[in-house]
């Protein structure tokens, strides 16, 4: 049975109303990049390779190159610390809008120069929270992104056991951020990986793990003299093998 045209057209006039103008900004999304500059990562051949890689993340979702999300908001902030709980400084997107990967670079290893002693990942989820909720951003999609080893290296934390030092990592001030809050580690091996994904407590945040022997591949994806913006394979590895797309719960 044929349906009447009237309703046909009636029924896509309802479908044009509800989408979007080609013009419309894309819907507010949040990425917070977290940067380990603790001895213990900043001291492996993975902390130049990360800090490479995370300029041309950034880049990417910042300008919606390659399909990938282009975030509304973007902050960029240190792992490591003096002393647990000490405040981390967050630069914002306004930072990074309109410059290339090797300028963004430059500028993550310029704002982190130091080598600090512990890596405070608590400190770090407690800061990012609060400018989330500072710029108005809750219930926007929000993707933390770490570049560590994740290993948690604070004052006592070597009397503990393995087990009890993730059980420790306390995500609890972004759990109502957002219904989508997805926190993706870089670069551990994959034994830290797995306590990370077992062990960390969480209910509604996603965790997502790359060990640092798959992340070396990017560079095998970058084609020497082509923009950018026509780098499809490098784009794709990064859609593909960073931002997997995360369901809640432990893995087993």
């Amino acid at each position: 049975m044929r349906r009447p045209i009237a309703g046909t057209v009636a029924l896509a006039l309802a479908l044009a109303a509800c989408s979007p103008p080609k013009n419309a900004p894309p819907p507010n999304s949040t990425l917070v990049v977290g940067i380990d500059v603790s001895g213990s990562f900043r001291h492996t051949p993975q902390f130049n390779e990360s800090i490479d890689f995370a300029a041309l993340y950034i880049y990417g979702h910042l300008n919606g190159i390659g399909g990938l999300r282009p975030y509304t908001a973007i902050f960029v902030g240190e792992l490591g610390g003096v002393r647990p709980g000490q405040p981390k400084v967050f630069h914002p997107i306004q930072d990074l809008t309109g410059k290339s990967p090797a300028q963004i670079a430059a500028d993550i290893r310029a704002w982190f120069p130091q080598t600090d002693p512990i890596t405070d990942f608590n400190a770090f989820f407690q800061r990012a929270a609060v400018h989330v909720r500072r710029n108005n951003l809750i219930l926007a999609p929000l993707n933390i992104v770490l570049f560590s080893d994740g290993e948690p290296d604070y004052p006592g934390a070597g009397r503990l056991s393995p087990e009890a030092r993730y059980e420790r990592v306390d995500l609890s001030p972004l759990e109502f951020l957002s219904r989508n809050v997805t926190v993706r580690l870089l670069y551990a091996d994959p034994p830290i990986a797995q306590l990370w994904e077992r062990r960390v407590p969480r209910k509604r945040v996603r965790i997502w793990t790359q060990d640092s022997e798959v992340m070396k591949g990017w560079r095998r994806h970058v084609r020497e003299g082509v923009p950018m913006e026509r780098q499809d394979s490098l784009w794709s590895w990064v859609d593909k093998i960073v931002d997997v797309r995360v369901r809640r719960g432990k893995l087993l």
